[in-house]
């Protein structure tokens, strides 16, 4: 298998969701601007995104938009372009349809604005961009193991074969590892996908049928950030991780 010789350097990040698990907090703010560890988690991402050496990140925004217009504005690394979706939100495959035009013809970083995870020896955005092979793969996603992450209770999102191919967890069945939210996509991926509002899962359920989905587990420790309570724990393991 070969692989990318270069980190994408083009990104898109959700930031466009209503957080309503994580109420009251988002009652009066994004969720993306929640703090964790004294720092948006919007930061966390972008902080990583700018390790990488990305040059410009998408964010789309709908609740509370404004708020995360304004947080980013003196951000310059990377560069930030907004894509507001406060007249409809497009969900996660929209949004992405939409904002292709600035992310150009190469593969480029996805991932959610309320992802966190602790690295382990190696960052998991430059193993995620040394593996990824475009001419075998429209999407290479980091997975987490539901096993020890943190603050997670669901049922898993994916099987993954040995060579790393993905499979759907079959309804009413446990999967052992769940999408971390941060994934590299090859605009292939998108090929006539509709217009309008519509999930990524569409896509990632096409791109498996060809064989062309693939996983990649993370290293280190992810953190599910779902509800307000979930914060103290998460900021808990921050901290044991730098002791």
């Amino acid at each position: 298998m070969t692989t990318t010789t270069t980190s994408p350097r083009r990104a898109m990040v959700l930031a466009a969701g209503m957080g309503t698990r994580m109420r009251p907090l988002t009652d009066t703010m994004p969720k993306p601007l929640v703090q964790v560890n004294g720092r948006a988690l919007l930061d966390h991402v972008l902080d990583r995104l700018a390790a990488e050496g990305v040059e410009k990140t998408v964010v789309n925004v709908h609740h509370f938009a404004d708020q995360i217009i304004a947080h980013v504005a003196d951000r310059h690394q990377p560069q930030i372009v907004i894509s507001d979706e406060r007249g409809l939100l497009l969900d996660t495959g929209g949004g992405v349809v939409k904002a292709l035009p600035e992310l150009g013809d190469a593969p480029f970083y996805h991932l959610n604005a309320d992802t966190i995870w602790i690295d382990g020896v190696k960052r998991n955005l430059a193993r995620l961009a040394e593996t990824f092979d475009p001419a075998e793969m429209d999407a290479l996603l980091l997975l987490a193991p539901i096993a020890g992450s943190v603050g997670y209770d669901g049922r898993g999102d994916f099987n993954m074969a040995p060579d790393g191919r993905l499979k759907a967890r079959p309804e009413r069945e446990l999967a052992p590892f769940v999408y971390a939210g941060a994934a590299i996509f090859s605009p292939a991926l998108f090929a006539g996908a509709p217009e309008g509002k519509f999930s990524l899962t569409a896509l990632f359920a096409r791109a498996a049928e060809a064989k062309r989905l693939f996983g990649l587990r993370l290293e280190g420790l992810w953190i599910h950030v779902g509800t307000p309570q979930s914060i103290g724990a998460a900021e808990g393991a921050i901290k044991s991780s730098i002791q």
